[in-house]
Parts: structure tokens; C-alpha cells; sequence
């Protein structure tokens, strides 16, 4: 594996575990940190962090196990799920008239915009192609 793809393997690994984590642990404090309101249940925040730590565990998998021959989620799964994760968020952005403080929309727009930037680098550098 070239550089590039492990350089990006790593980032979008850490900030999907880091997500995952933050989600999982403290779906109440994360929640109220970034501005949203409160949902009736935190079960799909818990459900969304397993998901997120799951996937940055696959990215890490993939970067460490290659040389054993192990394999995890490659860089074309990782930029599917960085559009598509980042893309629904900027729609719900874009159309959604929920009240929520300025904090957490500029969180919200700051984790968006991350995110569909090291999905356009994993694209631009073509990291997803085998050398």
C-alpha cells in the first residue's frame, strides 16, 4: 500500500473512532456539546456511534493488517461512506428548519465539510486505485 492510501487510512480511521467513541460513551454531554436537542431516546445515537467506531476499526484493520493478510475496509468503501454520510448531513442542513444554536450548526457544518474533504482528497490523489 502506497503512502498516500495509509496517510488516509489513518485519518479517516481516527475520526471515526474518535466519533464512534464520543457517541457511544456520552450520547447526553455529545449531544448537548454540539448544539442538538435532545431526542427521546439515545438508542440511535449509540447505534450511530457503534457504526462509526466500527467503521474507523475497519479503516485501521485495513491499514495494519494488510501486511498480515488481513483485510478491512478499503479507501473506495471509505469515500462511499464519507459522501454519503456528509452529503445526507449537508442536505439535512440545506432543508431542515430544526432550531438548533449557532454552535452546533457550525459544528455540524465544520464535520461536514471534514469529511467530504478527506473524501475529495481520498478521490483527488487517487489513493483508491492499487499501484
Amino acid at each position: 500500500m502506497v503512502r498516500k492510501q495509509r496517510v488516509l487510512l489513518v485519518i479517516d480511521g481516527v475520526i471515526n473512532l474518535v466519533l464512534g467513541v464520543l457517541l457511544v460513551l456520552f450520547p447526553v454531554g455529545v449531544g448537548a456539546w454540539l448544539g442538538m436537542p435532545p431526542p427521546a431516546t439515545y438508542f440511535y445515537t449509540g447505534i450511530l456511534g457503534a457504526v462509526l467506531f466500527g467503521i474507523g476499526a475497519a479503516l485501521l484493520i485495513e491499514w495494519y493488517g494488510g501486511a498480515g493478510g488481513i483485510r478491512g475496509l478499503g479507501i473506495g468503501g471509505a469515500i462511499a461512506i464519507n459522501f454519503c454520510g456528509a452529503g445526507a448531513l449537508v442536505a439535512w442542513l440545506l432543508t431542515t428548519s430544526v432550531t438548533i444554536p449557532f454552535r452546533g450548526t457550525a459544528i455540524l457544518w465544520t464535520i461536514a465539510v471534514l469529511v467530504l474533504g478527506v473524501g475529495v482528497a481520498e478521490v483527488t490523489t487517487k489513493s483508491w486505485k492499487h499501484s
